[in-house]
């Protein structure tokens, strides 16, 4: 018996011990991408620079450090972390690792809807103001999944599910890159580099509106730990322990939709974030449980997207690539070892 206790309590030792060098791990990770972010581009800052440009209004580093740098920082943590957020509960909704908002089309769905939106709107003139664009998406967002829910019905094998929403979303932006090609104003025309998914275009306004909508959304899913985590031993136990499947179901579909309907609104789509970082979070913290993948999804996001993005900007300046390139680039591998793990495991 005392064995057992004191086998008991190595593991819950190990497991805290894990948790607290992963979560070290992020945030040392997060802080020092943040520096070198502002740190590196075109212009290279000295540490004196900075601090200069952070705390004198009047200093001639004002507006590199930040109106071009920390604004899009910030919401690279954000909709980093809100992406990767995203394809959590949606591999927990569809119980599959390789599900997220750009895989089963959600976001080319979101771009769609949102893009047709701001042509209507520019063509007559009319500003298209933060609210509106977070609308627009989360309407083609939930178009898409309504289409992949729709698909889930008729094909059980979930491989086919993912196919079907590759497919969706190859439609949605074929569409999109037509509509975009086509239109007559010279401002419209620019919104092809935003349907290829950067940070570069976000401003201190469009910020406030993303903290507002990102954070709320990841304290409501922080308060769901407990519902996700009984939902992921099955729908069966989840009903015993006295969760209302069919509202649970659509809090986390809501959710997800916010989610990416906001960064798809600010920076385009990103591809493979919502997919390959959960699979990552997994891996470092040898767990599943929503109280701590949440939060570490959340940071891991944040993390992922600050590093592709000081890729982004770095790599071939003053030149820039867009952020869906170089998370793709980074993001697709794992997905693939992802697919190849489940299929020598038997999965399907």
């Amino acid at each position: 018996m005392e064995e057992k206790r004191g086998s008991e309590r190595n593991t819950a030792n190990t497991f805290c011990e894990r948790l607290g060098i992963g979560f070290v791990l992020l945030f040392v990770a997060l802080i020092g991408l943040v520096f070198v972010n502002i740190i590196a581009g075109s212009t290279s800052l000295s540490l004196s620079e900075v601090f200069d440009g952070l705390t004198n209004a009047q200093s001639p580093h004002r507006v590199i450090v930040m109106d071009v740098r920390m604004v899009r920082i910030v919401p690279a943590i954000l909709l980093g972390g809100a992406l990767a957020l995203s394809g959590f509960l949606l591999q927990t909704f569809f119980a599959n690792p390789i599900a997220g908002p750009f895989i089963l089309g959600i976001s080319s769905g979101a771009k769609l809807v949102l893009s047709v939106t701001m042509i209507a709107f520019l063509s007559r003139g009319i500003a298209v103001n933060s609210v509106a664009l977070i609308a627009a998406s989360f309407v083609g967002a939930m178009l898409a999944m309504g289409f992949v829910l729709a698909i889930s019905y008729k094909v059980r094998r979930m491989s086919m599910l993912i196919i079907c929403g590759v497919m969706i979303g190859y439609i949605c932006s074929a569409v999109t890159e037509f509509v975009i090609r086509f239109a007559d104003d010279s401002n419209i025309v620019k919104l092809h580099d935003w349907a290829m998914g950067s940070f570069a275009s976000i401003k201190w306004d469009n910020v406030i509106v993303i903290t507002a909508v990102v954070l709320p959304a990841l304290v409501l899913t922080f308060l769901m730990s407990k519902p996700i985590g009984a939902y992921q031993l099955g729908e069966v136990y989840a009903r015993n322990m006295g969760v209302n499947i069919r509202m649970f179901r659509i809090a986390l579909i809501l959710l997800s939709g916010v989610l990416s309907a906001c960064v798809t609104a600010f920076a385009g789509p990103i591809s493979f974030v919502g997919v390959a970082v959960p699979h990552l979070m997994r891996r470092l913290f040898k767990t599943a449980k929503p109280i701590v993948m949440i939060p570490a999804c959340f940071l891991g996001g944040a993390v992922f997207c600050l590093a592709c993005d000081l890729i982004a900007r770095t790599a071939f300046a003053p030149n820039e690539l867009s952020i869906s390139s170089v998370t793709a680039v980074f993001g697709a591998p794992i997905v693939i070892l992802v697919m190849l793990r489940r299929q020598k495991e038997g999965g399907r």
